[in-house]
């Protein structure tokens, strides 16, 4: 048989002139490791820059940075808008910002509810050479309204629900149902009315509730809407709200009945023009003038007659409202009436009639020893189309009681040319802030595109509720133009 070989026999042979073989590999090894586990140490405490920039002989994979529009749009998009600004303003130190970051920046100000920020970026967005961004512009304007509805102060809490009232607008219904709940009778009164101008009365539940309010200015005003809006569920709650006194609550229920059909309540408001309450009286003469019923003129012309110069008042307004050419007689009347209050109302009431023989009339009370007088009849010349009616308001916007040049500035919201700015942009750097809050509110009514850039001057006053007033004209100005392009591009034959 063969001899099994012995896995020794295939060692290599020893030199013996060596003697025993040592492990020189092993602590080569070692050495080797141990080098290189050293330089990876001091690699590592020491500083890149202290090997002249050169990459690590061991490096993890390199990262491509973000840009900061992409993460400012990442921030946008998961509601960090703080995380916006921040980027924002570190690439305003560091260069010049995209206009993509300026408006994630612009957008997510307003969100943050600091409109005053915003408005140092629209610049930017828009520069001056170029016609305004309506969309970024009422987004601007809407934001220094809302912004303001819990301030500390109540008349500027007032300020931006009456602005709010003024430009009814349906997307800031949670907004004016917040309002509701103010601790301010006037604040809730005024949400009320704006939910009604908005058109979102009669599917509001909070208005509904608040016919339980236990104020009864905010209960009339909620009774206002929704009869405006003919909410006719709630024609029980007006019912026994109606029966319940013969004050003026229960006159406005009165009305809101009419307008839901019930005509019987008409002769109810008519004879509540008599009662002995001034108060009863006023409303039910405001009342009339809003409901506008032919048979309820007659009520009206006698009221100009009242013993009481605030009823009096009252009428003159109400036949302004009304709007019958038959109710010239007895503000001709009233243009002689003892009060300045009465004769001033007059004035621009006549020029709501729209009768050209009533200019005669109001002329000479542009002549009128008091101030507010004279303001009436400007508001009057200018209702009826008459342009020299600026030279007065003019002359009033350097009255020295401030009161009288904000009238002034309330008269020129009438005016239809552009004769009238430069009285406004005068009125709207006045002293005082009541004269800058009638001009903002005026510029806001006249609509003129040129008003635009006053009204944003507007928004850099001191006085929040000037720049409320003026971001409320914005809006106003801007929907009044959308309404007209609408029209212009509607086809003919077509319902409005």
């Amino acid at each position: 048989m063969p001899t099994r070989t012995s896995p020794d026999s295939f060692r290599p042979p020893v030199d013996a002139g060596r003697g025993r073989r040592r492990p020189f590999l092993m602590t080569a090894d070692r050495s080797i490791i141990g080098t290189l586990c050293l330089l990876l140490l001091v690699r590592a405490l020491i500083p890149a820059s202290a090997f002249g920039g050169q990459a690590d002989l061991v490096s993890a994979p390199k990262r491509t940075p973000v840009s900061p529009e992409r993460e400012a749009s990442a921030a946008f998009k998961n509601s960090d808008y703080d995380r916006v600004t921040r980027l924002l303003e570190s690439a305003r130190m560091e260069s010049k910002p995209s206009r993509e970051l300026i408006r994630l920046g612009f957008l997510s100000y307003l969100r943050l509810g600091r409109p005053e920020e915003a408005l140092k970026l629209y610049p930017r967005l828009v520069p001056a050479s170029r016609s305004d961004d309506p969309g970024l512009l009422r987004q601007l304007a809407l934001s220094f309204i809302t912004s303001r509805v819990r301030d500390p102060q109540e008349h500027v809490r007032i300020a931006a629900y009456t602005a709010l009232a003024e430009i009814g607008e349906p997307e800031t219904a949670p907004v004016l149902e917040d309002g509701l709940l103010d601790s301010s009778v006037f604040v809730r009164a005024r949400a009320a009315g704006a939910i009604g101008k908005a058109g979102l009365a009669a599917k509001s539940g909070a208005l509904k509730r608040v016919l339980r309010d236990e104020t009864p200015a905010v209960r009339i005003a909620a009774i206002n809407a929704l009869a405006e809006a003919r909410a006719t569920d709630v024609t029980e709650e007006l019912t026994q709200l109606a029966r319940r006194d013969e004050g003026p609550e229960s006159i406005f229920a009165l009305a809101g009945l009419v307008r839901f059909g019930k005509s019987d309540a008409l002769i109810d408001i008519m004879n509540a023009a008599t009662l002995p309450d001034p108060e009863a009286r006023m409303a039910a003469i405001g009342v009339l003038g809003r409901l506008k019923r032919p048979s309820s003129l007659a009520v009206l012309s006698q009221a100009v007659y009242d013993p009481d110069p605030s009823v009096r008042a009252f009428a003159a307004g109400a036949l302004g409202e009304f709007g019958d050419p038959r109710g010239m007689a007895p503000l001709v009347h009233a243009l002689e009436d003892e009060s300045a209050r009465v004769r001033g109302i007059a004035a621009a009431s006549l020029g709501r009639l729209g009768l050209a023989d009533a200019r005669g009339f109001i002329i000479p009370l542009t002549r009128d020893p008091v101030g507010h007088v004279r303001a009436g009849a400007v508001e009057g010349l200018l209702r009826l189309g008459d342009a020299t009616a600026v030279l007065v308001a003019a002359d009033l916007a350097k009255h020295s009681d401030p009161s009288v040049r904000g009238a002034a500035a309330q008269a020129l919201a009438a005016a239809t040319s552009p004769k009238a700015l430069p009285v406004l942009e005068a009125l709207l750097r006045d002293q005082q802030p009541l004269p800058r809050l009638m001009a903002a509110k005026a510029l806001g009514k006249i609509g003129l595109p040129d008003v635009i850039p006053l009204l944003k001057k507007g928004l850099e006053d001191t006085d929040p509720a000037v720049r409320i007033a003026a971001a409320g004209g914005i809006i106003e100005v801007l929907s009044r133009g959308k309404a007209s392009k609408k029209a212009r591009h509607r086809p003919r034959g077509s319902p409005c």
